[in-house]
C-alpha cells in the first residue's frame, strides 16, 4: 500500500528511543523527512545517526527540545518548517512520569506530571497548527497523532500521574479533532499497551521492588492479561502510527486506537 508519505515532513517528539524512535524510523522508511526531538542533544544526535545508517537517503533533523518549555517547542517547530519547507505530521510524545501511590506525590509532583504529558501535548499542537493548516491548504495532508497509553482508558495501579494526564490528552484530542476537522486536519490518539521499551523496564523494576517479584514474573503477568498473551514490540506500534499518518487514513479522525494486544477490555 502506498501511504502517500514520500516527501512529507514529520516532527516526532520523544524520539531518542522507544516508541518515538520506532515511529520516526517507520516514517523515514516511507520517504518522510523526519525531525526527531528529545531533551538531550547527544542522545537525539545518536538516534538521528542510527536512522541515517538504516536509511541512507533519508532527510533527518535532530533537535534538542524540552517539551515542557513552550519557547523551545515553538522554536523547534519553526525550524522544521524552514528546513523542510513544510510540516505535515506532528507526533506528540513524552516520557512517562514517576510511578507511585496517592501519598507519594505533593502538589508540585502532580503539576510536573501534567506538564510532562498533558500541557506539552497542548503546546506542541498549538504551535504546530499554523504549519499544519498551511499544509492542509497546500497539499491536503495534515495529521496530528498523540501518543497516550492504555492507561487513559483502563487505569493501571501505581500510574496515578500517567492515568490522569493521559486521560486529559484524550479529552483534548477529541475536542481538537472537532475544531480542525473542517480544515482537513485529522487528530487521533495512539494508546500503546505493554511494549518493550526503556520505560517498560523502569516499570518492571518498580514492581519488582514493590512486590518482590522477578522480572519474568512481572512481564508474564502483563502478557497473561493480553488476548495475544505477549508484550508488544515498538515496530508494531510504529506500523499503526505510520498508517494513521498516511494519506489512506484521511477519513479517520477523533479515534483512540489501542495498540495493546487486546489488554484493554473496554467494549468500544
Amino acid at each position: 500500500m502506498d501511504l502517500g508519505l514520500n516527501g512529507r515532513a514529520a516532527f516526532v517528539a520523544g524520539a531518542s528511543s522507544g516508541l518515538g524512535l520506532a515511529a520516526a524510523v517507520a516514517l523515514a522508511r516511507e520517504g518522510c523527512h523526519v525531525a526527531l526531538c528529545s531533551r538531550d542533544q547527544s542522545r537525539i544526535e545518536a538516534a538521528a545517526a542510527a536512522v541515517r545508517q538504516q536509511l541512507a537517503s533519508s532527510q533527518v533533523l535532530p533537535l534538542a527540545c524540552d517539551v515542557t518549555d513552550e519557547a523551545q517547542i515553538r522554536n523547534a517547530l519553526d525550524r522544521v518548517a524552514v528546513e523542510f519547507g513544510r510540516l505535515n505530521i506532528l507526533i506528540t510524545n513524552a516520557g512517562g512520569p514517576p510511578t507511585g501511590l496517592i501519598d507519594d506525590f505533593d502538589a508540585d509532583g502532580w503539576r510536573d506530571g501534567l506538564e510532562l504529558n498533558l500541557v506539552s501535548t497542548i503546546n506542541l499542537c498549538r504551535h504546530a497548527l499554523p504549519h499544519l493548516r498551511r499544509a492542509a491548504r497546500d497539499d491536503g495532508h495534515a495529521r496530528i497523532l498523540m501518543v497516550t497509553s492504555i492507561a487513559a482508558k483502563q487505569p493501571i495501579g501505581t500510574l496515578y500521574l500517567s492515568n490522569t494526564s493521559r486521560a486529559g490528552v484524550q479529552g483534548f484530542a477529541k475536542t481538537l479533532s472537532e475544531e480542525v476537522g473542517p480544515e482537513g486536519i485529522t487528530v487521533n490518539t495512539l494508546m500503546p499497551g505493554f511494549t518493550r521499551t526503556d520505560r517498560l523496564q523502569h516499570l518492571v523494576e518498580d514492581l519488582m521492588e514493590r512486590h518482590g517479584k522477578t522480572a519474568d514474573e512481572v512481564e508474564a503477568g502483563w502478557a497473561s492479561g493480553a488476548a495475544l498473551r505477549r508484550l508488544g514490540d515498538p515496530e508494531e506500534f510504529a506500523a499503526a502510527a505510520t498508517f494513521l499518518a498516511g494519506r489512506p487514513a484521511g477519513f479517520i479522525t477523533g479515534i483512540a486506537l489501542p495498540i495493546d494486544g487486546g489488554y484493554s477490555k473496554h467494549m468500544l
